[in-house]
């Protein structure tokens, strides 16, 4: 699918990850030294952030988004749109983002919904919010977009336990009749669904018991399916057969060649995947955001949260062209090409261990 956003302007981002830090290469178990520092140089993660059960993604989200408000010095009773992109939501019942916009001082005629995607989430996020401003009498929409991957991790999985870190972000759209036209391409692949995938938990397979308390057998097959499966060989696959398509046809939307694109900021996969991805798509070392080191892999929030700590400083004086692209779970991809800035400097938050969890 191919779209194009008119009128509207990225006004600021944000982002928030928890103090907590851990990092196999200073503390290996269970590998190894060396198994350690040649798991550090294939994923390029040093270390990863790691929310603590107290919190939610949703707090990292909301800390990010008070900070934004604050510093673009908006009324929350302007914000007309609030979009909350994660795999984590606190319940069941009700909506993360109904939640978001109390905690948030939202006015109650803002139109806030939660969005369930991984990897291309933050983009998708964008595009709908983007489109909900330019088809209503909206003025200003914020984009939560994080998630709490390492909860899912199995303590044996040595493929994902080193990758996966935690953050949550914000992202501001403002209606703006001189902002330059996004051209943004879309699409899915339900074939992939198995290759990135968590199996019970939902309703297909639900954690809630029947009125027989489970088996050992039972409880013991539940922890396992309760976490993360992937499948990297089939994930590496993917990307390297859709990522340069994608990154050509968005450019060739923009009516623009990767030469007159400041920075192309993917979503942070691993190290190995991304080089391969920026030479495939011959986009120069010095136009590509690389950002694993500190963080890892933080799914929906890898691409604001790249900007936040790696653009902070040329987005605050100046005007880039960015080329945003997220792929991964679902299948499902997602990129555009936005002009961005001069913005109030981007920045990346800590939780404070003060800070109160959302709640109902």
């Amino acid at each position: 699918m191919k779209a194009m956003l008119e009128g509207v302007r990225i006004a600021g981002v944000r982002a928030c990850v928890p103090r907590q830090r851990h990092s196999f290469v200073e503390t290996p178990a269970p590998f190894t030294g060396a198994e350690a520092r040649k798991l550090e140089a294939s994923t390029g993660v040093h270390s990863r952030r790691i929310l603590p059960r107290d919190w939610c993604v949703s707090d990292l989200c909301c800390h990010a988004a008070t900070r934004l408000i604050a510093t673009l010095d908006w009324d929350p009773a302007t914000i007309d749109v609030l979009v909350f992109v994660s795999q984590d939501a606190d319940y069941v019942v009700p909506a993360t983002a109904c939640l978001l916009q109390r905690r948030l001082g939202l006015g109650t005629h803002a139109a806030a919904f939660d969005l369930p995607l991984g990897c291309s989430g933050h983009v998708y996020g964008l595009w709908i919010a983007g489109r909900l401003l330019g088809g209503s009498d909206g003025r200003r929409a914020l984009v939560l977009a994080g998630d709490a991957s390492a909860r899912y991790l199995r303590p044996d999985d040595r493929a994902t336990l080193p990758l996966f870190g935690d953050a949550g972000s914000a992202t501001a759209l403002e209606r703006d009749a001189e902002a330059s036209a996004i051209p943004v391409v879309l699409g899915t692949d339900g074939s992939g669904g198995r290759h990135i995938f968590v199996k019970a938990g939902g309703k297909r397979d639900p954690l809630i018991p029947e009125r027989d308390p489970w088996s050992a057998e039972e409880a013991e097959r539940l922890f396992n399916d309760s976490r993360l499966s992937l499948n990297g060989a089939e994930v590496f696959a993917f990307s390297l057969r859709t990522v340069p398509g994608l990154v050509a046809e968005t450019l060739a939307l923009g009516g623009v060649s990767i030469d007159q694109i400041d920075q192309v900021v993917l979503h942070q996969a691993n190290a190995f995947m991304l080089e391969h991805l920026r030479k495939r798509c011959r986009i120069p070392p010095e136009k590509f955001v690389s950002d694993l080191a500190e963080f890892g892999n933080t799914s929906s929030a890898s691409i604001p949260l790249a900007i936040a700590h790696r653009l902070a400083e040329p987005l605050a004086s100046a005007r880039l062209r960015l080329l945003l692209a997220g792929f991964g779970v679902g299948w499902s991809w997602a990129a555009m090409i936005a002009e961005v800035g001069p913005i109030p400097a981007p920045a990346v938050d800590e939780l404070p261990d003060d800070w109160p969890p959302l709640e109902v």
